[in-house]
């Protein structure tokens, strides 16, 4: 008996039967990722999955630290994530050093997400609905009826599809207005609007977008690009006049519509000046894209602004990416004046113009982004055009930007800017 004792006291001591010391998963975000796009989703299925996950801030590209389990290899692997196994406990010390612009925000929550869409095929797509395709994050697709019918709550994220919420049908009206899928798109909102007691399709948009507005301000997290992002405020700012013009609704522009615009409805933008002309293919002054001898897509870039991590976690969030300067892209709203913004509003990126290309801001308990441009992968998409194939761009900083805001609602607690 005292010799097994003596025996079990030796073993113990020699650390012998002592437990390996706790590994974790980290997940690259810098140039030595195989697919950054599919690494946020791998962190979704991990939240999903009941693990909790480290943003590591401004470490390797905004890397991931996520715990050392089968399943979570299995899904990196299956997904072609590059990860290696590290020491949790070295790599927080490392990112907690005082002198470094790091910073570790906890991931617990796989944020429900919404997208809204209709149901309506359109000959166009929509980069927010690639991006979570491709990395494989689940989402819901709802419209109208569900907005009005109080589903919101359900979500905690919430992207606007390619939308005109002014209700003039995306300003197609001079190139597109004879063809079938305008008409339909015209006759499908004409009866929506009447299903919800409205007159006119601008009046049901109005409801909507002051509808989101109210989810947001009671903690929910809006993310918009290109139309939907303008289209919005003007909507807000028009809640007490008539900006649209006959052709779309049979009667004209009310008169001093222009002055009755009222900019304290709004929550990104103020003192812009709406298009009142059927013929043109843009909502209003907001959008400022670039002089036509800068539009090339070999030499149009952006620039992200970096952002203290500690201080200020939101917009470094929102900016995580392994490069700091993003390719231009173009859309219907390709940037944004930036004598547009309204006080509060936090720039994300700019163009070398001046202009504004991605840019964040509170509503009350809540947080909305809008990012300009259709598709960071396609530098001017065309009606008609295909879809983006993002297998061929795993490592896109553009698509990237899509995905941080994904992940943002995720965060343990969503600190206010300081």
């Amino acid at each position: 008996m005292r010799i097994r004792s003596l025996l079990l006291a030796l073993v113990l001591a020699s650390g012998v039967s002592a437990a390996p010391a706790a590994q974790d998963l980290l997940i690259p975000m810098d140039e030595s990722q195989s697919d950054h796009l599919k690494a946020y989703g791998a962190v979704y299925w991990a939240l999903a999955d009941g693990l909790g996950v480290d943003w590591l801030l401004n470490y390797r590209g905004g890397a991931f630290l996520a715990p050392d389990t089968p399943g979570m290899r299995d899904e990196l692997r299956a997904r072609g994530v590059s990860y290696s196994a590290a020491s949790g406990a070295e790599i927080t010390a490392e990112v907690e050093t005082p002198a470094a612009n790091t910073s570790i925000v906890r991931l617990e929550k796989a944020p429900k997400i919404a997208v809204y869409a209709p149901g309506q095929t359109l000959p166009w797509d929509d980069a927010v609905l690639l991006a979570l395709t491709y990395a494989e994050v689940p989402y819901e697709q709802i419209y109208d009826d569900e907005i009005l019918d109080g589903k919101l709550g359900d979500y905690d994220w919430l992207h606007l599809h390619h939308e005109d919420f002014t209700g003039q049908y995306g300003k197609f009206y001079s190139a597109y207005r004879g063809q079938p899928w305008y008409q339909q798109q015209q006759r499908e909102a004409e009866a929506s609007a009447r299903q919800h007691g409205h007159q006119k399709v601008s009046q049901l948009k109005l409801e909507i977008v002051q509808t989101i507005r109210a989810y947001v301000a009671e903690g929910g997290f809006l993310f918009a690009m290109c139309s939907g992002t303008d289209t919005f405020d003007i909507a807000l700012s028009a809640h007490a006049t008539d900006i649209v013009p006959a052709q779309m609704d049979g009667d004209g522009v009310a008169s001093g519509a222009e002055q009755a615009l009222d900019f304290s409805e709004t929550i990104a933008f103020q003192d812009f000046r709406p298009s009142f002309n059927p013929m043109e293919y843009e909502h209003s002054d907001l959008d400022a894209p670039p002089p036509q001898a800068l539009r090339n897509p070999l030499t149009d870039y952006f620039t992200l602004f970096e952002f203290s991590a500690r201080y200020d976690p939101v917009p470094s969030m929102l900016t995580q990416n392994h490069v700091a300067s993003v390719r231009g892209f173009m859309g219907q709203t390709t940037a944004y004046r930036a004598d547009a913004l309204k006080p509060g509003i936090v720039v994300l990126a700019e163009h070398p113009t001046g202009t504004v290309r991605y840019l964040y801001g509170p509503v009350g308990r809540g947080f909305f982004a809008f990012y300009a441009g259709h598709d960071p992968e396609d530098y001017q998409h065309m009606v008609g055009d295909p879809p983006t194939d993002l297998a061929l761009y795993p490592d896109s900083p553009g698509y990237r930007l899509i995905l941080n805001n994904v992940l943002f609602p995720a965060a343990k607690k969503q600190p206010q800017k300081t």
